[in-house]
């Protein structure tokens, strides 16, 4: 993976609206806003091969990029992204600025790991029923984290991780974990699986009985 994917060349623009916005999009370009840091939201063209490009990647998702806007070098993280609905195309992008000595708040991926060497799963015939594929966190800029491990190795059947369950690198904390003790929410849960139900098996034997009359 390059590390170009984490620079983008932007142009403030001053043409505004739906119409703008549509000419835009026919030139092969993408808007966008930045804003944050309580300045001013500024309203910017992207190229959309870059874009498209890019995001193909996961850690564009929660990694800082550096946008070149008119030449000015401007840090930020992408906080939400547009798609149209059934063409492989990006719409639009909101772009948050970040500051060095400032903690910000993103959300990064879970990666689920062992799951196929968890007793519970690999003996036992388990599954893991994820609850959320990310996590809201608070970190520096400069700690924040592409993914974060969720290792569910120990996990029993019938057992579920919570976010207090989930160790953050250093310098990383929970966003809910912080609201309080009611908002350690689950993260995954090893099930047993399911298998034919009593009524089936009956229906199953019923249907024997009357292909053997």
């Amino acid at each position: 993976m390059s590390e170009g994917i984490f620079t983008l060349d932007a142009e403030v623009r001053t043409d505004l609206g739906k119409g703008a916005s549509r000419r835009l999009r026919h030139n092969d370009k993408v808007p966008a806003v930045l804003y944050g840091l309580g300045k001013e939201a500024v309203s910017l063209t992207l190229s959309h091969n870059k874009v498209f490009q890019a995001q193909e990647f996961e850690a564009f998702y929660s990694h800082v990029l550096t946008l070149n806007v008119d030449g000015k070098k401007v840090e930020a993280v992408i906080k939400d992204m547009q798609r149209h609905p059934f063409k492989p195309r990006v719409t639009h992008l909101d772009f948050l600025r970040v500051d060095a000595k400032q903690a910000l708040q993103t959300n990064v991926p879970l990666h689920f790991v062992n799951e196929a060497k968890a007793e519970s799963i690999k003996t036992h015939g388990g599954h893991a029923e994820h609850h959320m594929v990310d996590v809201e966190i608070s970190c520096l800029p400069a700690d924040l984290p592409e993914f974060i491990e969720v290792d569910v190795i120990n996990v029993e059947l019938g057992q579920t991780l919570h976010l207090s369950d989930i160790v953050l690198p250093e310098g990383v904390t929970s966003v809910e974990l912080a609201k309080g003790e009611d908002h350690d929410l689950a993260v995954v849960t090893v099930k047993t699986a399911k298998g034919p139900s009593v009524e089936s098996e009956e229906d199953d034997a019923e249907g024997e009985e009357a292909a053997a009359e």
